[in-house]
């Protein structure tokens, strides 16, 4: 080592020691409690600590108060990434001191969920009511509309990435996004609400991201405590496979566990929803070519460093440039590898059919996933598999009654299965399975799945509504029957579609009981309705399909569809 070197050192080794002696010195803290006292200006001087949920994990504000005044604040929150996180505290701390007060203190952009994490820290500290950092919403303002529609769309994508795992095995995952949305009579949408399942491989590190082993016989490489580095094998068994599609949560499921920079992935959605909102598809889709990067489909906000990203942004008018402010917490993608969004949206508007109501008071989206075990095995003894995820877009009046239903199942299987429409899934990268390519009963091929089939496989799944009269049941095709039931049940609450169900359908496949099972507690139960009980199964007559079964748990998804509604105020336009 250099003079020159020993004498930095010496120097930093100097001032750390000033630093440590000039903290404990008792010197050191009169003269800072001088500094407080004066800043009191005779009023009572009290210290009072609070914690609250930040980005990464819990931030600590000591607060000194002089009456209401924030006069001293100390912050910690170690778990806070440094280079944004970190520097939003220093920055807050610095503004409220100033101000003596939160009133008037924005949240740092690119730091949404630290900014509210300090804030919540200090009035609990102070003993205030916590929120998000923003006022409640007001009463939705009234929409009046002529020729009311709603439409479900679907989007699926595979995802690359990110990376590999600490074994050089790659990291995948597939999305499903779903968008409920109503539309008036010019195409302009009235209210929307957007969901998405992303289900990655196991060595994934990501702690609250929903997983999938593959199909059973099938493993892969876990990372079971989310460290970054594999810690065994996942084999995948019957059981398994069931209890891992059941557990599979959406990003709005996920809530604060799927945090982004702006804040949760659900905080950021809403605020495109909102944003949305009296835009036709066509008008959503000419301000994402103008206004989001080709690189990523994230919003331009200046920041990026990417070439087309800077030469795009500056292309803009200061005016289109201070129009972005309006989705400001809002900087995650509408389209790339994590989901196409806006995709979903077009699938809505093109699905879109009409909604005979006087007024919609509430719209809900939910979600359910189940396995399926079967039917059978191939000629080779190989299992025949498939999950399912079904998604109900329902609005309701104001008494709570179904006034719209618009529900479809992305049901996805091996590819030994012998039906000829069935979207397949051979696995992840890496995995293989029997194939019957030609749907005659027997393997023809062992399929091996690559990143090129992988994502082309997952780009080619159909819902069964998008799967037509290639799809048909007893009574016609499922989208008959499901649009039979939807009918059924519109007028009626949620709580009476799940009572109706109950007494009415098989408690053994979820089917609605027309005296036709040979099972022996189906026929106890049929025999129990009344005869003007059974005339009423006249109104589902031509929908013989179950409403939950391993095929898909459809009435669990209009019953998430109320749990999560959210309120609307539209009214149909005489």
């Amino acid at each position: 080592m250099n003079n020159k070197s020993n004498l930095v050192g010496l120097g930093v080794m100097a001032a750390s020691a000033v630093i440590l002696i000039a903290v404990s010195n008792p010197l050191y803290n009169a003269i800072k409690d001088a500094q407080l006292k004066n800043a009191a200006g005779g009023e009572e001087v009290t210290v009072v600590t609070g914690e609250a949920e930040g980005y990464g994990g819990t931030i600590t504000a000591q607060v000194t108060l002089a009456g209401s005044r924030i006069i001293g604040l100390e912050l910690t929150g170690n778990q806070e990434t440094p280079e944004i996180g970190g520097e939003a505290m220093t920055a807050l701390k610095n503004s409220i001191l100033e101000n003596e007060s939160l009133d008037g203190i924005d949240v740092v952009s690119g730091a949404t969920w630290t900014s509210n994490g300090v804030f919540n820290a200090i009035r609990t500290a102070m003993g205030e009511e916590t929120g998000s950092g923003t006022e409640e919403s007001a009463a939705q303002e009234e929409i009046q509309a002529a020729g009311i529609t709603h439409g479900l769309g679907f989007y699926s994508n595979g995802r690359l990435g990110p990376g590999s795992d600490d074994q050089d095995t790659g990291v995948y995952s597939f999305n499903e996004v779903v968008a409920y949305v109503l539309f008036d009579d010019a195409g302009k949408i009235l209210d929307l609400e957007v969901d998405q399942l992303e289900v990655a491989t196991p060595n994934y590190d990501g702690e609250s991201m929903p997983d999938f082993t593959g199909f059973p016989g099938q493993s892969y490489n876990a990372d079971e405590d989310h460290d970054g580095t594999v810690d065994t094998v996942w084999e995948q068994t019957d059981d398994s496979f069931l209890s891992q599609v059941e557990s599979w949560q959406t990003k709005r499921e996920r809530g604060s566990s799927y945090k982004l920079n702006s804040g949760t992935w659900e905080d950021e959605m809403d605020a495109f929803e909102e944003f949305f909102k009296g835009m036709t598809v066509e008008e959503v889709q000419t301000w994402y070519d103008k206004y989001c990067s080709d690189v990523n489909g994230r919003p331009l906000f200046g920041t990026s460093e990417n070439e087309e990203d800077i030469a795009k942004y500056d292309a803009l008018t200061e005016d289109e440039k201070a129009s972005l402010d309006a989705i400001s917490g809002a900087t995650m993608s509408l389209n790339d590898a994590h989901g196409n969004i806006l995709g979903a949206i077009v699938k809505a508007y093109e699905n879109r059919r009409p909604v005979n109501a006087d007024k919609i008071a509430k719209i809900g989206l939910g979600f359910t996933n189940t396995g399926r075990l079967g039917p059978g095995s191939d000629d080779q003894d190989t299992g025949v598999y498939s999950f399912n995820t079904q998604a109900a877009g329902v609005c309701y009046d104001e008494e709570g009654k179904i006034a719209a239903i618009y529900t479809d199942v992305m049901e996805v299987s091996t590819p030994n299965y012998d039906g000829e429409s069935m979207p397949n899934f051979t696995g992840f990268p890496g995995h293989s399975y029997n194939a019957d390519e030609d749907h005659d009963g027997t393997v023809d091929a062992v399929l091996e799945q690559t990143e090129d089939t992988f994502l082309s496989q997952i780009e080619g799944w159909q819902t069964k509504r998008e799967r037509g009269s290639s799809y048909k049941l007893n009574s016609g095709t499922w989208t008959d029957e499901m649009n039979i039931f939807e009918e059924f049940f519109a007028g009626m609450t949620t709580e009476e579609v799940s009572a109706w169900f109950a007494d009415y359908c098989s408690d053994v496949n979820g089917r609605p009981l027309f005296g036709t099972s040979e099972n022996e507690e189906d026929i106890a139960k049929y025999d129990a309705l009344s005869q003007e009980e059974k005339d009423a199964m006249d109104a589902v007559s031509g929908a013989t399909m179950s409403l939950r079964d391993a095929h898909g748990d459809i009435l669990g998804a209009i019953e998430k569809a109320w749990a999560c509604a959210k309120d609307t105020n539209i009214t149909a336009a005489q």
